[in-house]
């Protein structure tokens, strides 16, 4: 039996955002059209097809009414770039702190903040404020635990990255990992094809995780991980994989309940995460996927 992936807070929330995503110069008669298109594609999506992967199909549908693709290349440049004026101060911290790993994961879940497709805007004063709480974050001890002693153990980790900015904390995290464990072999995975402000290639270059890790794409346009769409390469990396960490509401949405030992993190960002796991908006957590079922 498949998953049912597609829930009724990902429904109101894909109406939501994207039903008046058009052009504001179109006729009402092209409003209608786009808006009913909207609605079909939502109302015939299976149940196992992930909010992602709907809004792929509604970008399409964008595309093709309006010739309209919202360009986010500026924006990731920016973000980028706020991050790596920030890299110096937190890898000075991660430096001196006696548990590098869990301040590590405590700012990459909360750079997972910057996302555009789960947000209309992103706050650049409350990116400042997450980032100078980071450390305050709680995180499941028993799940710290687990994590902690697979990376110690693990030959080969596969990191899934997110969103631009934010890549810059998996690059520190990642470097944490490989003080933590010098003789393991750490494969970044990033978005095969530009989709809202994900990281891609370019990405990964631009802030230097290249360096760091070997990084590829992973062959799809989807703002998340569909393990039945992704190149064979990616695919290959994730299941020779003995550790997974995958960032990002996206990445849960379509890889949870996968049966491989992925450790997700990532900000609560809705009200369907935050009634989920009973936190408060903007919380971060570690999630194991051994956990969900």
């Amino acid at each position: 039996m498949e998953q049912a992936r597609l829930k009724p807070e990902c429904i109101k929330c894909l109406i939501r955002g994207q039903l008046d995503r058009h052009p504001s110069d179109i006729t009402e008669q092209e409003k209608t059209d786009y808006m009913q298109s909207v609605l079909k594609l939502i109302a015939n999506a299976k149940r196992s097809v992930s909010a992602p992967s709907i809004v792929r199909s509604i970008y399409a549908l964008q595309k093709e009414m309006f010739g309209y693709e919202r360009d986010f290349s500026e924006i990731k440049k920016h973000f980028n770039e706020v991050m790596l004026a920030r890299e110096g101060q937190i890898a000075g911290e991660l430096e001196a702190s006696p548990d590098a790993l869990r301040l590590g994961i405590q700012y990459a879940m909360t750079g997972n903040y910057i996302d555009f497709g789960a947000m209309e805007h992103v706050d650049e004063e409350k990116l400042k404020q997450l980032l100078n709480s980071a450390k305050d974050n709680p995180i499941d001890e028993e799940g710290y635990q687990a994590l902690k002693a697979d990376l110690l153990r693990a030959e080969k980790i596969v990191y899934i990255t997110d969103n631009c900015g934010e890549i810059v904390l998996d690059k520190l995290l990642i470097q944490v990992i490989r003080k933590l464990n010098p003789a393991v072999s750490v494969t970044a995975i990033v978005r095969g094809e530009a989709v809202v402000n994900d990281a891609t290639m370019e990405d990964a270059l631009q802030v230097g995780l290249t360096e760091i890790a070997g990084v590829i794409g992973n062959g799809s346009n989807v703002g998340g991980t569909c393990l039945d769409e992704i190149s064979e390469q990616a695919r290959a990396a994730i299941d020779t994989a003995d550790v997974i960490l995958a960032k990002g509401q996206g990445n849960f949405e379509t890889m949870s309940e996968c049966g491989k030992n992925v450790y997700y993190i990532f900000m609560c960002k809705c009200d369907m995460f935050a009634k989920r796991f009973a936190v408060p908006l903007y919380t971060g957590l570690l999630v194991n996927d051994k956990n969900l079922s």
